[in-house]
């Protein structure tokens, strides 16, 4: 089994920055990409960052310049750091792990719980 573990959400006033957190951990063989997503009140869920085992990465046009994804493959783990938020950026936002299970020739997609990041105006 794998599970993804977020942390690092919160409340920030608008203009302001907050870095997110994701580690995963189980029975792990590799980690293809690893993204980031969101969900506001009432809306679906979308894309918000992307990066691949080699470090290649996607971003929203919407965050782009102002939201970095970074992972490090020896942790297992993503990082979201957000600046510059917007009140319009308040969701719940989800990682995401394209992951090879120990003694598995496929890979499954999880997700962690989610994380509320809240932005005052």
């Amino acid at each position: 089994q794998v599970q993804l573990v977020e942390s690092g959400g919160g409340l920030v006033q608008a203009g302001g920055s907050l870095r997110l957190s994701c580690a995963a951990s189980g029975s792990i063989f590799s980690i293809n990409s690893m993204g980031w997503y969101r969900q506001a009140p009432g809306e679906q869920r979308e894309l918000v960052a992307t990066i691949t085992s080699s470090g290649s990465t996607n971003y929203a046009d919407s965050v782009k310049g102002r939201f970095t994804i970074s992972r490090d493959n020896a942790k297992n783990t993503v990082y979201l750091q957000m600046r510059s938020l917007e009140p319009d950026e308040t969701a719940v936002y989800y990682c995401n792990a394209l992951v090879r299970q120990i003694g598995r020739s496929f890979t499954y997609s999880y997700w962690g719980q989610g994380n509320h990041v809240t932005v005052s105006s």
